[in-house]
Formats: structure tokens, C-alpha cells, sequence
């Protein structure tokens, strides 16, 4: 009978101590629920919290009409056929001059895609290098690429130059300096362009190849205006990649895709040759003045042609 009252008792003690215990977790939870509001509003006080589910709307600018022009952006160029040397029966250097004021070349000079443009762009960008116009010993001419231009370099040789003086502070002048003037794209109204015409007997085919493009501008030295003459030189195979991925305005049609290499490569453009090579390396303009220098040009001209037609036979 003790031996049941002892066991009852016990259990009783154990009961007791589980439910003594369950009730302090409650207690405890119930503090910390509490206390949590109270902590969130503390942290809020001190830095409110962001809403990041309203984001700025980010600017979108709509499409410029209702087709996208991309195909001429990764327009890619034709190469020229392979030109051995014991291909070529007949060769003649030629030098011509490209001026933007006639009314067939005056879509170069667009304000939406002028040429002059598209050449220095590149040619600040690194892609083209432009080469030192001024004759040396090794180029007599200075046109045979022989000595490259940095960027600026090249940017200050299509401005005027102007000579600044330098002061101390008590206004005494304590030296001069050449400092460029600004660049002006409308000024450039003229081009020269340098090319090979080639007759490959491989091929039967008579064509021209054009070696190198440069921009013609008039200098004042003391207060004098220089005639025209090349800024630099670019290369024309290196510029051909260039020229290819930038589209030329058409005065007919805006959905032509025409490039400023089909310009040249299809010779889309109105030009006066004022070089043929010769024993003495002369200019047309040393020998022949005024109107005769047209004369003279397009007789050049016809005896390309004549030749070409010289190799028929009937």
C-alpha cells in the first residue's frame, strides 16, 4: 500500500515539473513576441527602409521610323581579284581631284553623312592611319605613305594655325607659341585621290584601282591663302572596311544602302585628272593654264578609253 502511495506521488512530482517547464517556454515566447515590435520600430526610426519594388523607368527612344537599317552596319567588303604582275600588260598612275561643289558630288558633303567626317572619325578612333603629306627625300611627293600621323597630328593639319604670344605677370612677353585652330568640316570642298589604271590579261579586264584618298585644304601663311593642297594621306585598302559600314545620302532614294565604297568603287562621282604619270614627273597645271587644262584632262581621259578599245579587233 506505501509502495502505490510513493509511486502515485512520484508520477504526481514529474507531472508537475513538465508542466512547470512548458508553461516558462510560453511565457518566454510570448515576452519575445513582445519585444520584436519594438525593435522593428526602433531600426526603423534610425533608417527607413527602401522600397525597391518601384524601379525608375529607364528611357527608351523609339525607332526613327518603322524599319531598322542594320544591314549596311555589318556590310562587309568585296575584295579585289588577285593581280599578279606578269598579269599586267598596261599600267598608268593617275591623280584626280574630286570637288564636293559640283552638283554630282555634292551628296558627299551631306550634313547627315559628310565624307570628311567619316574619314576623321576614324582616324581619331585608331582605325585609320593617316600619313604626313609633305614630300621628303624618301617621297618626293608625299604621297607614297611613308610617314604616319598621330591622331592630333593629323586633326591639326585641317586648321589654321595661329601664333599666340605668351606673358609674364607683369605683362612683359616672354615667348610665342603655334597653337591650331578649330576645324571646320564645311571648309574641305575637295578631295585627291591616287590610283592605278591595270589591264590584266588573266582576267581581260581594264579597271581602276585607287590607292589612297586625302582632303584638300587652303592655308593662310602671313596672311597669304596657299593654293589647295593634301592634308594627309589615307590608305584607301585599309579605309575600305570603313567606308563600307557608313551609308552615303542619295539625292533619289533613302532606301539604297549605297556606302561611301560602292561611292567609289562604282565611281559614282564626277572628278578632273590633274596627273598621269610621266618622264618628268610633271603636273598637267605646269604645262597647261587655264582651259586648256580641262582640254588636257579629258584627253587623258580619252586615251584611256581609246586604248582599251584599241584591243579589239574586228
Amino acid at each position: 500500500m506505501r509502495r502505490k502511495i510513493f509511486v502515485v506521488g512520484l508520477l504526481s512530482l514529474i507531472c508537475l515539473s513538465a508542466f512547470a517547464q512548458r508553461r516558462g517556454k510560453r511565457t518566454t515566447a510570448k515576452k519575445a513576441v513582445a519585444t520584436a515590435p519594438q525593435s522593428a520600430n526602433t531600426t526603423f526610426n534610425a533608417q527607413p527602409a527602401v522600397d525597391t519594388s518601384k524601379k525608375a523607368k529607364v528611357f527608351e527612344r523609339p525607332m526613327d521610323g518603322f524599319y531598322k537599317k542594320a544591314n549596311i552596319l555589318s556590310a562587309k567588303v568585296t575584295p579585289y581579284a588577285n593581280l599578279r604582275e606578269a598579269d599586267v600588260v598596261y599600267a598608268k598612275r593617275i591623280w584626280r581631284e574630286i570637288d564636293l561643289r559640283e552638283k554630282m558630288n555634292q551628296y558627299l558633303a551631306s550634313p547627315k553623312a559628310r565624307l570628311i567626317d567619316v574619314l576623321m572619325e576614324a582616324v581619331d578612333a585608331g582605325e585609320l592611319t593617316a600619313y604626313d603629306a609633305n614630300p621628303s627625300k624618301d617621297d618626293p611627293n608625299g604621297d607614297a605613305f611613308s610617314n604616319p600621323l598621330t591622331p592630333g597630328k593629323a586633326r591639326s593639319k585641317m586648321a589654321d594655325s595661329t601664333i599666340v604670344d605668351k606673358f609674364d605677370d607683369s605683362g612683359n612677353k616672354i615667348g610665342s607659341s603655334m597653337q591650331a585652330g578649330d576645324f571646320n568640316a564645311d571648309s574641305v570642298i575637295r578631295f585627291r585621290i591616287k590610283e592605278d589604271w591595270v589591264f590584266d590579261r588573266q582576267r581581260s579586264v581594264f579597271e581602276p584601282r585607287i590607292i589612297g584618298i586625302a582632303p584638300l585644304i587652303k592655308l593662310k601663311a602671313a596672311g597669304v591663302e596657299t593654293d589647295f593642297q593634301p592634308a594627309f594621306w589615307i590608305y584607301f585598302p585599309e579605309a575600305r572596311q570603313v567606308l563600307a559600314s557608313k551609308e552615303a545620302i542619295s539625292r533619289n532614294n533613302d532606301a539604297t544602302g549605297l556606302s561611301f565604297d560602292d561611292v567609289f568603287m562604282k565611281r559614282l562621282f564626277a572628278s578632273v585628272i590633274i596627273k598621269v604619270s610621266n618622264q618628268k614627273d610633271e603636273r598637267i597645271k605646269d604645262y597647261a593654264q587655264g582651259i586648256d587644262k580641262l582640254y588636257e584632262s579629258e584627253k587623258v581621259k580619252k586615251s584611256l578609253m581609246d586604248w582599251e578599245l584599241g584591243l579589239w579587233q574586228y
